[in-house]
């Protein structure tokens, strides 16, 4: 593989689909497309997959992380579902050694004109806080809240999962409020996120924060996002929850 990659700033995007085709796998591509649910009415419906994995990709990131902006647009604009997450690991990696503001400010503004194009579970889970919820750390957050409202599952998925970056902090406020705001949702993944990351409030903010949301909504909680908020719990305190939601 070393062969094949190219460092620095004269790296296309060329050169990271040719390390990318190196690494793939026919076999790993066919699982990879059952899981991620690629067939008709699926949330992944269409996308192709090479069948690299994700610590494999994360190597190719590594090597190509001096890789110009728009190269990484044009990875993240066309092609199967591994290069679209291997320009936002670069672009996560390009965010975390930026120096200077109006870099980062320049990757944010380009992750959040082609949301669009972040439209798997995945790519949001590994971008979303590391790259908005980091720039958003010490600024307002009315993004976050119209993200949220956005008719674009990945776009609601993206405000919810962004706020790990918080809970990393020690901050439980938005990610409560934003919960508490996809009670309704009608999206299965996105009740996912919701109780997951209100797990992570329970488990790295505060069991109390957490408790104090679940008395005030667990009776209207959607299932799923329950029982991942409690997952943390011991038994009889998930039972108990599970009894004021009716969800047994």
């Amino acid at each position: 593989m070393n062969k094949t990659l190219k460092k620095g700033p004269a790296a296309k995007a060329a050169d990271v689909r040719a390390a990318l085709a190196v690494l793939g796998n026919a076999k790993k591509a066919l699982a990879a497309a059952r899981f991620f649910k690629t067939g008709p009415g699926g949330y992944s419906e269409g996308d192709r997959f090479l069948g690299v994995t994700v610590p494999e990709q994360r190597k190719v990131a590594a090597a190509f992380r001096d890789l110009p902006l728009k190269e990484a647009l044009a990875l993240l604009k066309n092609g199967p579902h591994e290069e679209r997450l291997m320009a936002l690991m670069i672009l996560g990696l390009q965010f975390k050694a930026a120096k200077e503001e109006a870099v980062r400010g320049r990757i944010v503004e380009v992750y959040l004109a082609n949301t669009r194009h972040v439209n798997n579970w995945d790519l949001v889970d590994d971008s979303a806080a590391p790259i908005l919820g980091a720039w958003l750390q010490d600024k307002d957050r009315a993004l976050l809240y119209r993200l949220i409202a956005s008719p674009l599952l990945w776009e609601r998925r993206i405000a919810m999962v962004a706020t790990h970056h918080f809970i990393r902090a020690g901050e439980s406020k938005d990610a409560l409020r934003l919960a508490r705001l996809l009670l309704d949702d009608p999206e299965d993944l996105m009740h996912k996120a919701a109780g997951w990351t209100l797990r992570e409030v329970g488990k790295r903010v505060s069991r109390e924060d957490l408790s104090d949301f679940l008395g005030k909504n667990a009776h209207r909680m959607p299932r799923t996002m329950l029982r991942y908020a409690i997952e943390h719990y011991p038994e009889n305190e998930r039972k108990r929850w599970l009894d004021a939601r009716g969800a047994r």
